[in-house]
């Protein structure tokens, strides 16, 4: 095959990770661009947003991951770019500035640290021989050597590597040839020290990966997990995809489960998402994250609401009185509405209504209920 027809096939396999599936704005989706390949959102380091290339340089894989559609015993089309197509395509793009940076991942081709060299022979190419100095995201196979790794934050700006389940118990589920503590905790832990502050490959972020309806897991075991990597490990974010039912083994444990529709299963995505947020801008922890009492997060509502009807006795706010802190506890003010809030009062300013923060939406009319002037 020549590279348009490789690329072509892997553009079809790499169309199964749903992250950026559920954006609330239009540039916060994935689309398709030239040869029909994914290009993605990404944050730059500086604030706002660019666009990404995402490919496989592979299809090809050894894992078993019951989830995936590209696993082991699935009879289907497989290719494998070369290090040097997979550099070529990418800077034409960026001679046509058409993207900001490259996000590559692969299949496991034979095994992890041969499918790692190859992804890093790539990214090489790209900055010694085309002397490319832009953002390169790199996904870290789960039982890659240490030496890979080193390299990989050598090379890369960002690089992940996808947990894919919270527990052992709900990684079992969904694989038998991945160890969860050897493969992925052991690399993640090794990656979250040599890109700590002071050490030899700090500013390199890490980021992770859930795949979310697959096997077994509540949201409270996802949440508390992600809590545990902000806090512990320092990751700069954590995504969440949803599973596609009918792509994996039946004999999932999320199969199993009364069928959910595919609405539904992006909704508990989007909760989780508003849960991270909540841990990640807003200063809250993850016990103080309502579940309901299997476990799940309500679909009814997002969660900072529920948190705020479950403590009455914290509203209403004063909202010329109360401290940052407490403003972001107030469902309907996101972190650019406190700022201005605060803004206002530094300034010698006194808030006497919504309409003095702007025309009032559907959040500010949300947060009407929980403050006083």
């Amino acid at each position: 095959m020549d590279t348009h027809e490789k690329l072509q096939i892997l553009a079809d396999g790499s169309r199964y990770d749903l992250s950026c599936a559920c954006g609330t704005q239009k540039d916060e989706h994935r689309r398709r661009g030239r040869d029909g390949l994914w290009l993605y959102p990404a944050s730059l380091p500086n604030g706002g947003t660019s666009i990404m290339l995402k490919t496989l340089l592979s299809s090809v894989c050894t894992n078993d991951c019951r989830y995936c559609p590209l696993r082991s015993d699935r009879d289907l089309a497989r290719c494998t770019l070369a290090p040097e197509e997979v550099a070529r395509v990418f800077m034409d793009y960026v001679r046509e500035e058409k993207v900001f940076g490259l996000f590559l991942t692969s299949g496991v081709m034979r095994n992890p640290d041969y499918t790692m060299d190859r992804m890093l022979a790539a990214v090489r190419i790209l900055r010694r021989r085309y002397e490319y100095r832009g953002y390169v995201h790199l996904k870290i196979i789960p039982g890659a050597s240490e030496a890979a790794i080193e390299e990989a934050l050598a090379l890369a700006s960002c690089v992940s590597l996808n947990v894919e389940a919270p527990t052992r118990r709900a990684m079992a589920a969904l694989s038998t040839r991945k160890d969860f503590e050897r493969d992925i905790v052991r690399p993640m832990r090794l990656i979250s020290r040599l890109t700590a502050q002071g050490g030899p490959y700090a500013g390199v972020k890490q980021t992770t990966q859930f795949i979310v309806g697959a096997s077994d897991e509540t949201d409270t075991e996802i949440v508390r997990a992600t809590y545990g990597l902000y806090k512990r490990l320092r990751l700069n974010r954590v995504y969440f995809s949803a599973y596609q039912r009918g792509l994996g083994d039946p004999a999932l444990p999320g199969e199993r489960r009364a069928p959910d529709r595919a609405q539904d299963l992006l909704a508990r995505e989007h909760r989780l998402y508003q849960a991270d947020w909540l841990i990640r801008k807003y200063g809250f922890r993850d016990d103080e994250i309502p579940f309901e009492p299997d476990g799940s997060l309500s679909l009814a509502a997002d969660p900072k609401e529920i948190w705020a009807r479950q403590h009455p006795e914290r509203f209403p706010l004063d909202i010329n009185r109360a401290d940052r802190y407490e403003l972001l506890r107030v469902p309907g003010l996101g972190p650019l509405t406190v700022r201005r809030i605060l803004e206002i009062r530094r300034g010698g300013g006194r808030l006497r209504h919504l309409e003095d923060l702007g025309r009032p939406g559907n959040r500010l009319r949300k947060a009407a209920g929980y403050v006083k002037f």
